[in-house]
């Protein structure tokens, strides 16, 4: 061994391997060069045009594709009453403002809207100080635990839903 020590590339200094970096082809540039007049894309047709041939996906060559051929099937059934969610933080506001019961109504009417008819589900998300009623659609295992545990009941059934919206 040599008490000699390589010394590391420096980056400035480094260049890439001999081959390994091709000049760029420059097409018609007149008939020297090999790539001259048509510029390597042969005569006339459609990949000899700007555009550069097939232009969108699924084309077929201006037979009928594949998507268009095949029947359609299936469908994505929109539920008629989308649910809504109210978390115990709500029905805690609503609580404070003095409503000891709580019923779809009046639940439309503060989370719903005019137009739609929602079915509501009573979620864990927050805390609750003290009893309060609900009639709802839906109730989690525990925003009912955490209500019945305050001291309120929870009434849940879809009645309510039927009958508001069969006027």
């Amino acid at each position: 061994m040599s008490d000699q020590v390589e010394s590391a590339p420096i980056l400035s200094s480094m260049s890439p391997a001999p081959g390994a970096r091709h000049r760029p082809k420059r097409v018609g540039r007149g008939v020297g060069s090999g790539l001259g007049k048509t510029s390597g894309r042969g005569q006339k047709g459609q990949k000899a045009r700007n555009s550069g041939g097939i232009g969108k996906v699924g084309f077929e060559g201006g037979q009928m594709p594949l998507q268009r051929r095949l029947p359609k099937f299936g469908f994505t059934n929109s539920p008629k009453h989308p649910w809504r969610e109210v978390t115990l933080l709500q029905l805690e506001r609503l609580r404070a403002e003095g409503i000891g019961q709580v019923d779809r109504q009046l639940l439309q009417q503060r989370f719903g809207s005019s137009k739609a008819q929602f079915r509501f589900k009573v979620i864990a998300t927050g805390s609750l100080n003290g009893p309060i009623a609900v009639t709802a659609d839906g109730c989690t295992a525990g925003a009912r635990g955490v209500i019945e545990g305050q001291g309120g009941s929870v009434d849940v059934g879809t009645a309510a839903l039927s009958s508001a919206t069969s006027r």
